[in-house]
């Protein structure tokens, strides 16, 4: 009779160095992810520069400040960490196409056909729509924003807004945008992952107007302007991801599925 320590070394024997050999990948892409962002914040670093940076992200606000009003930094290391922080956070945005190619690569081996012609477009997508609620944000809804803010400010009040909490804002109002033109991708997964019908997600469209209505008011300023900002386009995004749902539905399929689909 053969020993079963043995039988079970014989059936572990070879996952090893693919294991490793997995590990050592996923090293080299990381630091390949490391090395763009730092790339990218080194040619920031030279050009604009940091405090370039934050003269360009503060312009919305400042074009609606009073004339000679200023942004303020309450604490000593301000002035150096707020432009720091946001050089980082830029040359992350820049070398994040970088970063999701080295993601696709680790793991578009590991997929079928069908599912690569699933994942790409959905890595491309979901990254080009954060960009544009990004800029949809930052060239359009914070000039809005301000403008409908100071208009309500008192005379006898200067506005000086601190350094920090004009970053924190700024951060909070791309995250919040950049998620919210994520929608069509959220709606093409549910849908493609079969959790949701494309009927249900039409019957679900009036409910949707409200909770996005809902989510504006939540992670917005308490301001109509950019409540009305977010979630029109939440709704608009709703109807154009139930479009794009059906079509991905159709050219994603497994070729059992394709082959096991009825002629309609």
């Amino acid at each position: 009779m053969s020993d079963p320590q043995n039988k079970a070394e014989d059936e572990l024997a070879g996952t090893e160095q693919p294991f490793v050999a997995h590990l050592v990948e996923l090293r080299d892409r990381l630091i390949r992810m490391l090395l763009a962002i730092a790339v990218a914040a080194i040619a920031l670093g030279l050009y604009p520069g940091p405090g370039r940076l934050y003269d360009l992200l503060a312009a919305p606000l400042i074009a609606t400040l009073p004339t000679g009003a200023t942004l303020i930094a309450t604490s000593v290391i301000s002035p150096f960490m707020v432009p720091l922080k946001i050089l980082l956070m830029a040359a992350f945005l820049i070398a994040l196409p970088v970063v999701l190619y080295q993601l696709w690569a680790f793991v578009a081996p590991g997929l079928y056909t069908h599912e690569k012609k699933l994942v790409l477009p959905l890595v491309v997508s979901s990254t080009v729509l954060f960009f544009i609620g990004v800029a949809f944000c930052y060239f359009f809804v914070f000039g809005q924003v301000f403008k409908f803010i100071q208009g309500f400010a008192p005379k006898s009040i200067t506005a000086a807004p601190d350094i920090e909490a004009y970053l924190t804002f700024v951060l909070t109002m791309f995250f919040a945008f950049g998620l919210a033109f994520e929608v069509p991708i959220a709606v093409v997964v549910l849908a493609r992952l079969g959790v949701v019908s494309i009927q249900k997600l039409k019957d679900f469209r009036g409910y949707f107007v409200v909770l996005a209505f809902i989510i504006a008011a939540i992670v917005t300023p308490p301001d109509v302007v950019s409540q009305l900002a977010l979630a029109i386009p939440m709704c608009l995004l709703y109807e154009l991801g139930i479009w794009a749902a059906r079509i991905f539905i159709k050219h994603t399929q497994a070729p059992d599925a394709e082959a096991g689909a009825e002629p309609s």
